[in-house]
């Protein structure tokens, strides 16, 4: 066997092999940015969950204020009415 065959077969094995490890590292990679991807998409939903919350507060709040604000024009308008009867 020649010497430049066996420098050839060498660096195949050695290419071979680091391929081998580096796809491995991209598979560990991949999984941890699976894992990590799960994790934001979970506090996204909790986020939309906490926002639906406050804004169902701030639904029942605007409700609140426009029932006070139709009451107290119901008793302005029967305060008028009175006034001008007298």
């Amino acid at each position: 066997m020649d010497i430049i065959q066996l420098v050839v077969i060498i660096i195949s094995f050695i290419l071979t092999g680091l391929f081998i490890f580096l796809g491995v590292q991209v598979w560990y990679i991949l999984k941890e940015m699976k894992l990590s991807l799960q994790k934001v998409n979970k506090m996204l939903d909790d986020a939309t969950k906490v926002t639906g919350t406050v804004s169902e507060g701030f639904a029942g709040m605007a409700g609140l204020m426009g029932g006070i604000k139709a009451g107290l024009s119901l008793f302005s308008s029967f305060r008028k009415k009175g006034g001008h009867d007298e």
